[in-house]
């Protein structure tokens, strides 16, 4: 490209038109294209700290990889879980003991998922430790039936640390009368609170020699769960784990446990890529009307230019300079404020939140309470790409069109 048709291009994007109209739309597609950007790499960067937030909860009370006999109880837990610290991945086990039940204190009732635990094993696996409000998780002792439940789980029932609430049973116990319900009462010696709304409020830890006499365990338990150097890698080690652990035993992973919750959220991010991006591409269809009339406005300097030996390139080079340069600001303006924007996300939804009296995200529904965003370099540099793509893209037509115009014709009525 030769040196007069890039100062030319650049002499025409900073040079006022004859019709406002054509600045006016101008100033449009450079908006449109910042904000197309601006809304895209912050919706992206919330739905990155989405998912990292959803992971980082589920991942604190769950486990990288749990072993278990299926439907039925498995025996012999130490052995299973020798076996399983063998594999160099694995960096801790513990045993545990699942079970469903009712919690009743006074007129209040719910349900539970009550899971048995070792407490000096489980903090090894699971970050109950951190998030405990209220007591300790060390305050589990085998004989004395206590109880730590979820912050939420705690509040609909109303109690506090200290108080004592019964467990229903579902096995029942066979007498005279007929089948009566198992009882007994734990005294809740810790609540906790994990911030994740399926955990808080309905999830409650008991020892598990406690559970295991109320539940009809014996020596049994549910399986063993496993916490790895790279949870990343959670699905190869589960694949080495099932060749190596001599018993029958079912093995699952964190991505196979929450499949369906992942799955979502990348499909949502997927879709809100897409939809977004459309933003972007009526702001370039802008700019093929902006340059259109451009070239239209332009016609006697095209002419004037054509005489003087500018070839039909140089015309369509100059066109496509004065799109280019379009995109590039649009681009730039784009990505500065969506960067800025996504760093900032929560102060702006908090103002948001103060100023309307409202709540973007119900934690009942949305399993957090706050708007996490994690930027990620190749989400801004793809919709950088691709929208300073799409802005080239939109430059052709027009600059083909000013390559066409006849002298003679544009110089008829000069």
């Amino acid at each position: 490209m030769n040196s007069y048709e890039l100062f030319i291009g650049l002499r025409y994007t900073r040079s006022r038109q004859r019709t406002r109209f054509i600045s006016f739309i101008s100033v449009m597609s450079v908006t449109g294209m910042a904000l197309g950007m601006m809304v895209l790499i912050t919706v992206l960067s919330v739905m990155n700290g989405f998912q990292r937030e959803i992971r980082t909860r589920i991942l604190g009370v769950a486990s990288h990889v749990q072993i278990s006999a299926g439907d039925k109880t498995l025996d012999g837990w130490q052995e299973v879980a020798a076996q399983a610290m063998r594999h160099e991945q694995v960096l801790a086990a513990a045993p545990y003991i699942n079970a469903q039940g009712l919690l009743t204190y006074g007129s209040a009732v719910r349900g539970a998922f009550i899971r048995g635990i070792l407490p000096e094993q489980e903090e090894r696996v699971a970050d109950f430790a951190r998030h405990m409000r209220s007591g300790r998780l060390e305050a589990l002792r085998a004989n004395e039936f206590g109880i730590i439940l979820g912050g939420q789980l705690a509040r609909a029932l109303g109690v506090a640390v200290g108080e004592k609430v019964v467990l229903v049973a579902p096995q029942g116990q066979v007498t005279p009368a007929g089948i009566l319900p198992r009882l007994k009462q734990f005294t809740v010696v810790g609540v906790f609170n994990v911030d994740h709304f399926e955990y808080d409020s309905g999830l409650a830890l008991v020892h598990l020699e406690d559970a295991q006499k109320l539940f009809r365990f014996g020596e049994d338990v549910s399986g063993v769960r496993l916490k790895l150097k790279d949870l990343f890698r959670s699905g190869a080690v589960a694949r080495d784990l099932s060749r190596a652990i001599t018993k029958p035993v079912f093995i699952s992973d964190w991505t196979m446990q929450h499949a369906n919750l992942l799955r979502a959220i990348q499909i949502e991010k997927r879709m809100m890529f897409l939809i977004i991006f459309l933003i972007i591409a009526v702001a370039a269809f802008n700019i093929v009307s902006s340059l259109v009339m451009a070239v239209k406005d332009k016609q006697a300097d095209i002419a004037i230019l054509r005489t003087l030996g500018a070839s039909p390139r140089s015309i369509t080079g100059i066109f496509m300079i004065q799109g280019t340069m379009i995109g590039v600001l649009g681009t730039v303006l784009g990505v500065v404020s969506g960067v800025l924007l996504a760093l900032n996300v929560d102060t702006v939804v908090l103002f948001i939140e103060n100023l309307f009296g409202f709540k973007f995200f119900a934690k009942d529904v949305y399993l957090i309470s706050d708007l996490p965003s994690e930027l990620q370099m190749p989400d801004v540099v793809i919709t950088a790409v691709a929208s300073f793509a799409l802005s080239l893209v939109a430059t052709i037509y027009p600059s083909y069109r000013a390559a066409k115009v006849n002298p003679a014709e544009a110089l008829r009525y000069e």
